[in-house]
């Protein structure tokens, strides 16, 4: 025994019928292994958590910078007269819609002629040009007003550039080269002088502007339908409400003070209630995530809505009804959708189901759908029913496993007290299986809310709130998310930046909104354990 052991290699060796590797079982090494992927997931997943935060920990800082330079330099005193401006555009672009309106009801329910139905709409165009004309005066010193703080901030952009300059030749010990380097101060009180003299200015064209709302309204022409005319009302009280705040614009014109500190609070309330992500723009970038997440949950929930239907029916049919070579056909049949690159789904999506939906959306029998008919093709429509697509094999395969679960007696004893299979199905079967469905569901919701390719090509990357007042015709409306947008502008920023960091801090909402499905998928199976148990 002894020459038989010496002929091993000392590091393998039988031993009572154990193989040992360096002195450990196999029932050693196979707990190793195991243990060892379970520790390797745990350090790959807290080295891209540090990852994250420490690219996205210094957005903050540099967000509030951002903000005091936007107000030392006068851009948000600019921007409550340009408020009014754009405010006026809104009530332009109101006009147009009203004057689209009335064109088609002259020609679809008067069957005028297009000719002859743009020429009665000539007096309303007078009247519709008289009111974009009143805007002028405020314009022009929007204009002005405009160059003077774009001046002011490029100012301060030198400054901190030859400031960081001058910091990186110190670091390096390069004293006399940083010497050399000259860093102009910006005399803020000076610089600002001028656009605050505006203010008498501004009093006199916002007078002027009440003054030019008040008589063109009143020249208005009568619309040719009632509920035409109900709309022209409509805009005489948003002009009424429009006019009703100047005085508040003139209050904050009045207080306004660029000494005062930016709150640190307010980086973190700007990105996570701001309305606007604009980048690289010459006058003000703003990082505001509220139209990137509501982008993200409407497509998601809208994939949501057509997969859960599908998914949870077809595993319910397969796992209860089909036949053996049905459930042959069907399960492979879902299952392989799964293997189709997210890439492919999207070009799918821009060549031929955005094109056939929104034709679709022309026929007139459709008309009656919210939303129908529309133009954009690539939209939260397009882009949710691929998604739904995706998230179907997820929620089948996982579906189908919790009925599986199901204890055999179950139905054996509803089928003994005279149950049909319907009844057996929808009485006891899927109630039993419930915790296990809606954890399906919760897992496929994470699985479409970190998609990228699809909602990338196909979403339309619009980056703007859609207009809820459209009721489910919202859905086709183009929109942005936040796996897209990541996507999209990451290659492009350079690194360090405000923007590279912005979209770090992104992708740490989508982290903690990952781990919040995943606490509520695990809440929810607990629950009904419980509760079945």
């Amino acid at each position: 025994m002894a020459s038989t052991e010496s002929s091993q290699p000392k590091h393998f060796l039988a031993y009572k019928g154990k193989f040992r590797l360096f002195g450990l079982t196999i029932d050693d090494c196979i707990k190793v292994f195991f243990g060892g992927n379970a520790v390797v997931s745990i350090v790959v997943l807290t080295l891209i958590t540090y990852f994250l935060f420490r690219e996205g920990a210094g957005f903050f800082g540099q967000n509030r910078r951002n903000l005091d330079i936007y107000r030392r330099a006068g851009l948000e005193y600019v921007d409550y007269i340009r408020t009014q401006q754009d405010d006026h555009t809104a009530l332009t672009r109101y006009l147009s819609d009203l004057r689209l309106r009335q064109l088609r009801y002259l020609t679809q329910e008067r069957h005028l002629s297009l000719a002859e139905a743009n020429a009665k709409l000539g007096p309303f165009d007078d009247f519709a040009e008289q009111y974009g004309d009143a805007i002028e005066p405020i314009r022009t010193i929007v204009s002005d007003l405009t160059e003077q703080a774009s001046a002011i901030k490029t100012k301060c952009g030198v400054a901190e550039d030859k400031l960081t300059e001058r910091q990186q030749l110190l670091a390096e010990g390069r004293n006399a080269d940083a010497g050399r380097v000259v860093v102009e101060s910006v005399d803020f009180a000076a610089e600002l002088a001028p656009i605050r003299a505006t203010l008498p200015a501004w009093r006199e064209a916002s007078a002027e502007l009440t003054k030019r709302i008040s008589q063109v309204l009143v020249t208005a022409p009568a619309m040719p339908d009632p509920a035409l005319q109900a709309r022209l009302e409509r805009f005489k009280e948003l002009n009424a409400t429009y006019v009703a705040g100047f005085p508040a614009i003139q209050r904050r014109l009045e207080t306004w003070d660029y000494t005062k500190p930016v709150p640190a609070a307010q980086a973190l309330t700007s990105f996570i209630f701001g309305r606007e992500w604009l980048t690289a723009s010459f006058w003000q970038d703003w990082y505001g995530v509220i139209p990137l997440l509501v982008g993200s949950v409407m497509v998601s929930l809208l994939a949501l809505v057509l997969a859960v239907p599908l998914g949870v029916g077809a595993a319910i049919y397969v796992n209860q009804m089909a036949s053996p070579l049905e459930q042959r056909f069907i399960k492979p049949s879902i299952e392989f959708i799964s293997a189709i690159p997210s890439v492919v789904l999207g070009f799918f999506g821009i060549a031929v189901l955005g094109q056939a939906m929104r034709a679709l959306s022309q026929v007139s029998w459709l008309s009656w759908v919210p939303g129908f008919p529309y133009s954009e093709r690539l939209n939260i429509l397009t882009a949710g029913c691929l998604l739904a697509l995706i998230a179907v094999p997820t929620i089948f395969t996982l579906a189908e496993d919790a009925l599986n679960n199901v204890p055999r007696a179950f139905k054996e004893a509803s089928f003994a007290l005279g149950a049909t299979r319907l009844q057996t199905v929808i009485k006891i079967i899927v109630p039993a299986s419930l915790s296990g469905i809606i954890s399906a569901v919760l897992l496929g919701f994470g699985r479409v809310i970190g998609e990228t390719m699809v909602v990338l090509l196909c979403a339309g990357n619009r980056i703007a709130i859609p207009d809820f007042t459209m009721g489910l015709g919202v859905v086709t409306q183009p929109v942005h998310t936040m796996t897209g947008i990541i996507a999209q502008e990451m290659g492009e920023v350079v690194q360090g930046s405000i923007h590279y960091r912005a979209l770090f801090v992104v992708g740490i909402l989508l982290f903690f909104l990952s781990l919040g499905i995943n606490y509520v998928a695990q809440a929810v199976v607990r629950k009904y354990r419980v509760s079945i148990g």
